[in-house]
């Protein structure tokens, strides 16, 4: 007897008993024939019964439809590593920034415009701090509009004479809409006026470096301003990242190397790791002849990271990582970016830039590479004073107070235009020289202007030596 295993061969089998009793009706009575199509009703119920449990058994469902899905494994942590330093924003994935480019705006758009007709009513009819909010709730919805952002840089322009913030309207209105006649026409007049207004302030620092580069090393008030500064570099750049320690906690770290009660293990090391670095850089890097290598960058962030992490230290990260709205080059491609990074450290293009700009550009690139896994930000502030050590400023300090400000700026940078972060850099340079200049000036008569401008800000030194905390 043949054993059928699906439910088409029984119906089959089912039909050729009914085609056979209807052939042979004539020679077989009513009740044979009922007989044989119940026993064959019964038949293929009962086969149809014992091939499905013998498939369910087996694992194996009856119809295609009904075959179960294969999930391949998840990658492990080891395959992905997802990592922010410091304030740099939510991490975002790369199927999550799709997305979000991929909404529809049409609505967020025509509200922004209409925020941008009603500040252009604001501005006619000369109410000005009216107009400037509708023209910040206009970016803020929209902030990739070309008119939007053409409009609030002629506001600027015209209305605060703040023709760099302007200019860098205009920029951003072209980085989205290259052929935008607004646009294009306002940076044809602001492009050179901001460009010697932006030579004249780097003029400026270089005149208060060269004041401070008359001092002698031997003035007791210049020693004691850079062992203060020593320790405020340390505490602000530590704490752009979220350290907690207070400047005099930092101080007693790095002079006692005793451990600070209520903070965490990763803080201290996180301080002790940056004191290494700058040691390391003031013993060999900046007297040094020579252009900086990527092997100097390794050591440099061997320092930065190895009481914090010794086996990611001084090593390029091997994982993918994503830092904010900018994903940075996978792994594979590190050693070779690095290696065009060092190329253009010492080429003569770098070197022919003013040591500002040179410094800026410098951090800015490593940063985007972000060859790290993590401490990319404090090593990058650490070459950046390398160059500006070697140029003869002090090491710049960047206040942990600015670090939205710092962050938005590498983002501006992301978007095409570095020139605000170089600016930056600028300005912090300069509050680093005025901090130097005061300290050292027998009959100070006033605070310099970086500790005027905020009051939680920490006071650098003051006649005694000693920090000052509010």
């Amino acid at each position: 007897m043949w054993f059928y295993t699906d439910r088409e061969n029984i119906r089959s089998f089912v039909l050729s008993i009914s085609c056979y009793s209807s052939l042979h009706k004539e020679d077989m009575g009513r009740t044979s024939l009922s007989v044989i199509f119940l026993l064959g009703v019964m038949f293929a119920i009962t086969v149809t019964l014992l091939s499905d449990y013998f498939k369910m058994q087996c694992g194996v469902l009856v119809s295609p439809e009904f075959q179960p899905r294969v999930f391949s494994p998840l990658p492990d942590d080891s395959q992905l590593h997802v990592t922010e330093e410091g304030t740099l924003g939510l991490v975002i994935r790369k199927a999550e920034i799709s997305k979000k480019d991929a909404t529809p705006r049409e609505g967020t758009d025509a509200e922004a415009l209409g925020s941008l007709h009603a500040a252009l009513e604001m501005k006619k009819f000369g109410k000005h701090d009216k107009a400037l909010k509708l023209f910040q709730h206009a970016t803020a919805l929209s902030p990739k509009h070309p008119d939007i952002l053409n409009c609030y840089g002629e506001f600027l322009e015209e209305t605060q004479n703040d023709i760099v913030a302007a200019d860098q309207f205009y920029f951003q209105a072209l980085t989205y809409s290259p052929s935008h006649l607004g646009a294009l026409a306002n940076r044809q007049r602001t492009a050179r006026i901001v460009e010697e207004l932006d030579r004249s302030n780097l003029r400026r620092i270089d005149e208060k470096r060269d004041r401070l580069s008359s001092i002698p090393d031997s003035n007791s008030a210049f020693r004691r301003a850079k062992k203060e500064a020593y320790f405020q570099h340390i505490y602000h750049t530590v704490g752009i990242e979220g350290n907690t320690m207070t400047l005099s906690q930092t101080r007693s770290i790095v002079e006692t190397r005793m451990a600070v009660a209520g903070k965490s293990l990763m803080e201290h090391n996180e301080i002790l790791g940056l004191d290494a670095a700058l040691k390391y850089i003031n013993a060999t890097l900046v007297n040094r002849l020579g252009g900086i290598s990527v092997k100097d960058i390794l050591e440099i962030h061997k320092r930065v990271m190895g009481f914090v992490d010794p086996v990611e230290s001084g090593t390029f990260r091997r994982t993918q990582v994503y830092v904010g709205g900018h994903i940075p080059p996978g792994p594979h491609e590190i050693q070779v970016l690095m290696e065009e990074f060092a190329q253009w450290l010492n080429s003569e293009r770098a070197a022919r830039m003013h040591p500002i700009r040179y410094a800026a550009l410098a951090h800015y690139k490593l940063v985007h590479i972000h060859p790290f896994s993590d401490g990319n930000g404090r090593t990058s502030r650490l070459l950046m004073n390398t160059i500006l050590m070697q140029a003869g400023f002090p090491p710049v300090i960047i206040l942990k107070q600015d670090r939205h400000k710092y962050y938005e700026y590498l983002e501006l940078a992301n978007q095409g235009d570095i020139r605000p972060f170089v600016r930056f850099i600028a300005e912090c340079t300069e509050q680093t020289l005025d901090l130097f200049l005061w300290a050292t000036s027998e009959y100070a008569a006033e605070l310099p202007a970086l500790e005027q401008k905020k009051a939680s800000r920490t006071i650098i030194v003051d006649n005694g030596g000693g920090d000052i905390e509010e």
